[in-house]
């Protein structure tokens, strides 16, 4: 079946990750947990698809408190998914984005983008570096070699992780198919963010800190015990 064979080029996928990238997680743990202990906000950001990454570590159960997920309409898919494609490769649109967040240097911030190449993930990276908020980037080096005349999203980041997603992100021949089908980048993105997240948060207990974590408002306790949480985040996190 398709779906043995897409399951085993996931595993690959993950089990490549675990053993390529293991170093780079714990670093960006590291400096998370950095940002959690000094009551930092950790911020994600993500265009068209690689938004999702940030929406899934956001408000979830069995999720960090302290994340600020970066939404911008224009760059999902909801207002238009052809309109985000083409302004998420214009020039100027990440300036006026990190605007809305204030995002200070004891915040740490996270940008999502696979092929890493478009304007406004690499403006993002560019201007965290410009104003010393640490940051890290997940993205593929299967696109290394797609050099353009500006930089590439790695080539601007702290730290980047690689989730070694090959290039075009689907994975599956199908016969009578002229285009592969199976994409992989949501699933391998979301596995390095929910790690480094999870990594962060024991490092920053093991130092005396509890990180903030949500319950599921849907078992017994659940809600009282995440009002606590909203109501010390919700003038601090835009979307909350």
């Amino acid at each position: 079946m398709i779906t043995d064979q897409y399951f085993e080029k996931m595993v690959q996928i993950l089990d490549e990750i675990r053993l390529t990238q293991a170093e780079k997680i714990k670093k960006t743990a590291e400096l998370v947990a950095k940002t959690i202990k000094q009551d930092g906000i950790i911020y994600i950001f993500g265009c068209g698809h690689s938004h999702l990454i940030a929406l899934d570590c956001f408000y979830r159960a069995g999720g960090l408190a302290n994340v600020s997920a970066m939404l911008d309409t224009d760059l999902m898919l909801h207002n238009g998914a052809a309109k985000s494609s083409k302004m998420e490769k214009m020039q100027g649109i990440a300036e006026e984005i990190l605007k809305r967040y204030c995002i200070t240097e004891k915040d740490f911030l996270f940008i999502v983008s696979t092929s890493g190449k478009n304007a406004v993930p690499v403006e993002m990276a560019r201007l965290a570096q410009g104003n010393n908020i640490p940051h890290a980037s997940i993205l593929s080096s299967a696109y290394f070699s797609d050099k353009k005349e500006e930089p590439l999203l790695y080539e601007c980041s702290d730290i980047y992780i690689d989730n070694c997603v090959p290039h075009g992100d689907a994975v599956m021949e199908i016969a009578g198919l002229s285009v592969k089908m199976g994409s992989v980048s949501t699933a391998a993105s979301s596995f390095i963010m929910q790690s480094v997240l999870m990594e962060a948060a024991e490092l920053a207990a093991d130092a005396g800190t509890e990180p903030p974590v949500y319950m599921s408002g849907n078992v017994s306790g659940g809600a009282d015990y995440n009002k606590a949480l909203i109501d010390m985040y919700l003038p601090r996190i835009k979307h909350l």
